[in-house]
């Protein structure tokens, strides 16, 4: 265990306020200002002397790597089951020592179904952060198109300080109950104290349990971990596709590496710059394209009653009276627990994930919970496989992005965002730190040297074409991220995909053949290109599957389904 915390310095800066996020009946640069202003409450300041967070307290910029070449990991692979093999690969685990302590990551491969028709290695990078690359890979192999099987060994990992690589741990299963059981579906006037509070408590146990080495879990050092897996795989180049946050993880590697891509597709895209270097600004539009999505759903549900069977005509004004009556008469569940408003909100910001062909589903889950049904997949608590992902995600987040140290500003920004997005932001904005829209008081607050974050640039020059994929009404990554990033690389085409939802490949069949066709055979689509073929709502959904994933497993306490590619065509 380590108990010290690094004392680091530099000077504090402003903030760029993001121009994009309106609230209704003004800008929200006009109400940072009406509110930036204002001095904290007594509370507030009484919990940052407890912390510890000192007006001046900012974390260090990272060292730069030396310049010596790590050993290049040797990888026996091993049956494991399902036509699968396994692998571990010791990696340096800081990259300013190569040659010193090492990090075992574990590794998964399916070798290619045609060895005559094999073109290299498909990597496969998950999302999150904090999901598990072997369960990735092994999800999705049966579904990847033909092509892909034949010329490719499929790889993935499970990235440093993830699952079963490391993982890190800063809450126990018992603490992360505790914090998530108390958080309401409609938070009160302490609800920012007790997010900075609970958020400090937070980082101080990473500190307790991972010391310094809290923070060498940054992307920029996964890119490395990948491209020393590449040496060790004998491929002079990668085939790689990257999913949700695993966009980012490719952005960093094409950044750092671009030589070593030979094609590469980035599924529901991040911003980079506005991700690591101006967070808020990625923050806000997350927010705002969450809600938008419920808001879609409920219309939908005031448009077509038979189906959803929720609202009676006003589903909007239901949902809001629903999250208070959880708060107030919490569901008891056959496990001990009680499930709340929060309980709702959590359930939802995962599952919307899935676009309209989830929605009949949700009316059916919200009727139940109405009810006070314990059945209703949405008034299922965080497991502790939940856990198992979201401590790496915070970690992650807070490694990768340089947040301003102002409190004042960080409750600026997440009153703003809560009140801007007040179906599911207000709940998520003032949570214990499990997600990286949510993030921002444990990062404000992150006390060690983000080492291992990569800042740019993010042009990737010199490398291989690159696909961008963003789905337009996407509550996730917003499909601005898309088009931004397509511009922000050197070489890279935009193909869009016309639906809700989070990601595109695997759920659209326009998209699943244009980018196994490039992945493949280096073609890409025709710029413009726009996909629409979402499957549409359905009674028979409701009642059987939801994208071919059955409804034990979204009531199984999964965090959510970003990682599985199960085309439902």
């Amino acid at each position: 265990m380590f108990t010290a915390l690094l004392s680091l310095t530099k000077p504090r800066r402003r903030a760029r306020l993001p121009s994009c996020a309106i609230q209704k009946g003004r800008s929200l640069k006009t109400h940072l200002r009406s509110r930036t202003g204002r001095r904290l409450t007594s509370i507030l300041a009484a919990a940052v002397l407890a912390t510890g967070l000192g007006a001046g307290m900012a974390v260090a910029s990272p060292a730069a790597p030396h310049d010596d070449q790590p050993p290049v990991p040797t990888l026996n692979w091993t049956d494991c089951g399902g036509g699968f093999q396994c692998s571990d690969a010791a990696v340096p685990l800081d990259y300013r020592d190569p040659a010193g302590t090492t990090i075992t990551l574990h590794l998964i491969r399916h070798p290619a179904a045609d060895p005559s028709q094999r073109v290299g290695t498909l990597w496969m990078e998950p999302g999150g952060p904090g999901s598990s690359g072997l369960a990735f890979g092994r999800d999705s192999w049966a579904s990847l198109p033909t092509e892909l099987q034949n010329k490719f060994d499929l790889v993935s990992f499970d990235p440093r300080g993830i699952q079963t690589s490391s993982p890190v741990v800063c809450y126990n299963d018992t603490q992360y109950d505790a914090a998530v059981d108390a958080t309401p579906g409609v938070p009160g006037p302490d609800a920012f104290d007790t997010a900075v509070r609970v958020a400090a408590d937070y980082d101080q146990n990473c500190v307790k349990n991972l010391g310094s080495t809290a923070g060498l879990f940054g992307t920029q050092y996964v890119a490395r971990d990948i491209d020393l897996i590449r040496q060790a795989l004998g491929e002079q180049q990668l085939t790689f596709y990257g999913r949700s946050f695993g966009t980012y993880v490719g952005t960093v590697y094409a950044s750092m590496f671009p030589s070593r891509v030979r094609a590469m597709a980035l599924d529901g895209a991040y911003d980079p710059n506005h991700y690591a270097n101006d967070p808020y600004a990625y923050d806000v539009p997350e927010y705002l394209a969450t809600d938008a999505s419920m808001n879609d759903f409920l219309t939908w549900c005031d448009q077509n009653q038979a189906m959803c069977g929720f609202g009676n005509g006003d589903a909007k004004a239901a949902f809001t009276a629903l999250k208070a009556d959880l708060d107030a008469n919490p569901v008891q569940l056959p496990s001990g627990r009680k499930a709340n408003g929060f309980t709702l909100a959590y359930r939802l910001l995962f599952n919307v994930d899935d676009g309209k062909v989830i929605w009949p589903a949700f009316g059916q889950a919200l009727h139940q919970a109405q009810q006070h049904d314990p059945n209703s997949f949405l008034l299922n608590p965080p497991s502790t496989a939940s856990w198992a992902q979201l401590n790496p995600n915070t970690v992650v987040s807070c490694n990768d992005r340089d947040f301003p140290t102002s409190v004042e500003e960080l409750k600026a920004y997440v009153s703003t965002e809560a009140a801007a997005a007040p179906l599911l932001g207000a709940p998520w904005a003032y949570a214990p730190p499990m997600y990286d829209q949510n993030s921002a008081p444990a990062c404000v607050q992150w006390p060690v040297a983000r080492v291992s974050r990569y800042s740019g640039s993010y042009r990737a020059t010199g490398s291989a074409p690159i696909l961008v994929i963003g789905t337009t009404k996407d509550p996730d990554t917003p499909y601005q991220d898309a088009v931004t990033l397509s511009q922000t690389f050197d070489n890279a085409e935009l193909l869009t995909f016309d639906a809700e939802g989070h990601t595109a490949f695997g759920r659209s069949a326009c998209v699943t053949a244009a980018t196994a066709t490039y992945l493949a055979d280096l073609t890409l689509p025709k710029p413009g290109t726009v996909c629409s073929d979402e499957i549409q709502p359905s009674p028979v959904t409701a009642a059987n599957t939801v994208s071919g994933k059955l409804y034990s497993e979204l009531r199984s306490g999964a965090v959510d389904d970003h990682n599985r590619i199960d085309f439902a065509g």
